[in-house]
């Protein structure tokens, strides 16, 4: 009989990607996806550690699957319960001291290792412990199959970090930058596209510091080098037929090169949307951060995408609070936001991530300054998110239609800028891109009218709005 299993993701979409990864896994041992934690023969919360208080909000959610897990013995069959992902990798020898009652705890680069680990569960009292950095790549024992959800799939193409930004702990839990060969990439991506997949998000803690292995030279010729960019691997995948929209996430802005922004001239399947992280428009702040670059060659970079491509729209992420930060630096922040404009963007209040440089510096700032600095710079950020979604009224998009909304005969998809787009349309269109007319605005969504039920075969047409 098949297995129940249930995942829990926390955090990035390299935790989605790698919560389907999981479940390909173990799917040869029987293993079912469930809806629902209760009844699971294996649940797993696949944690972040980048937000405040992770660890405590893993060992809450601990605290009620311990029922469940009791319940299940109490009827004679058992639940295999686990903790994967960036706490675990951080905090392992913590959960297994307060939760023994768990039986498994991996680390990001050792869910490859997964039959062994349940195996071992199965036949050993105790914890199995697994938060190693192994020298092999879990990508090359990864299952040849793919997973796809609502015609869009996400792509891990680079792991890991070597920045070591003081406030994060990604280097600590992914390791050091890893790159997939490009032909693993290729090939993975054209089992999504034979799965379904319309839209594909590369996916990488630095995904434009990408260097993948070429063997034999590159399939656009062995006069490239014997390693290929983000920029150029993005070209490949745009030839792969069926392949209709490409994006990436995160990006560093000190590894945007030459041949990533010609990228975005030059590649219509690349989105023009770009998830861009400044973290601060103060130098002084950047500088005690060790970011790469300062709020200078930040504009820069952002005239340069923008001369590449004009209708090219910008998120960003932006820290409030750091250490140090003073109200003059706060300012600076502020002008950033008002000089390039930005159509989303994820903010936060500071917060110390154990084992961090930026956790023991001086000069902490206070929580009511953080939560005022805050306020003020998700209004600004919203007021300019509001005033482009209305700049997007009247005019037509094509919108890849992902799933059905809460209303009778009403669809859901998303924009070329990411924006969720509600139009009424038939439910055969789900999986197609098609060309509406945006009619209506709010805070984080549009409206539309179809004006063309026929899908298109492409999206090379994407609107020019911001020329």
């Amino acid at each position: 009989m098949a297995k129940s299993l249930f995942i829990k993701t926390y955090g990035c979409q390299m935790n989605v990607y790698d919560s389907n990864r999981m479940t390909d896994i173990l799917a040869p041992l029987g293993y079912e996806a469930s809806s629902t934690p209760d009844g699971a023969d294996m649940v797993i919360l696949n944690t972040c550690h980048i937000r405040e208080k992770a660890a405590e909000k893993v060992f809450s959610e601990l605290g009620r699957l311990r029922f469940l897990k009791e319940a299940k013995q109490e009827a004679g069959e058992n639940m295999i319960l686990a903790v994967a992902g960036c706490v675990a990798q951080a905090e392992g020898d913590e959960i297994v001291r307060r939760a023994p009652y768990v039986d498994m705890v991996f680390g990001p680069q050792t869910y490859h290792r997964l039959p062994e680990m349940v195996a071992r569960a199965s036949r050993q009292a105790g914890v199995v412990l697994d938060t190693d950095f192994p020298v092999e790549s879990k990508f090359d024992h990864m299952p040849n199959t793919a997973s796809v959800e609502n015609s869009t799939a996400f792509l891990t193409i680079q792991e890991g970090c070597d920045k070591f930004c003081t406030f994060c702990v990604v280097p600590y839990t992914r390791g050091t930058e890893f790159s997939r060969p490009v032909a693993e990439v290729l090939d993975e991506a054209r089992r999504l596209r034979d799965a379904g997949a319309r839209e594909i998000t590369l996916l990488g803690q630095n995904v434009n510091a990408y260097h993948g292995a070429v063997a034999g030279g590159s399939e656009r010729g062995p006069e490239r080098g014997p390693e290929r960019g983000l920029g150029d691997l993005i070209r490949d995948l745009a030839e792969i037929d069926g392949i209709e929209r490409l994006r990436y996430t995160t990006s560093y802005p000190a590894e945007v090169d030459d041949a990533l922004i010609e990228a975005h001239r030059d590649v219509p399947e690349l989105m023009p949307f770009l998830h861009l992280p400044v973290q601060s428009g103060s130098d002084r702040v950047l500088s005690a951060m060790n970011r790469r670059h300062d709020s200078g060659q930040y504009r820069d970079l952002v005239e340069r995408l923008r001369a590449a491509r004009p209708d090219i729209g910008l998120s960003s992420d932006f820290i409030v609070g750091f250490p140090g930060e003073t109200e003059k630096d706060f300012e600076q922040s502020m002008d950033l936001i008002r000089d390039i404009g930005f159509l989303q963007a994820f903010s936060f209040k500071y917060s110390p991530r154990p084992g961090t440089p930026a956790a023991s510096m001086p000069n902490q700032v206070e929580e009511a300054d953080k939560s005022r600095r805050l306020a003020a710079l998700q209004a600004l950020l919203v007021e300019q998110q509001v005033q482009f979604n209305k700049s997007c009224i009247g005019n037509d998009m094509p919108v890849l239609l992902e799933k059905f909304g809460r209303h009778d005969g009403q669809l859901v998809g998303r924009s070329p800028y990411m924006q969720a787009v509600h139009v009424q349309a038939p439910a055969d269109l789900l999986g197609s891109i098609v060309s509406l007319r945006i009619d209506g605005s709010g805070e984080n969504s549009l409206s539309a009218t179809a004006i063309d039920t026929k899908p298109s075969d492409t999206t090379s047409g994407a609107a020019r709005m911001m020329a």
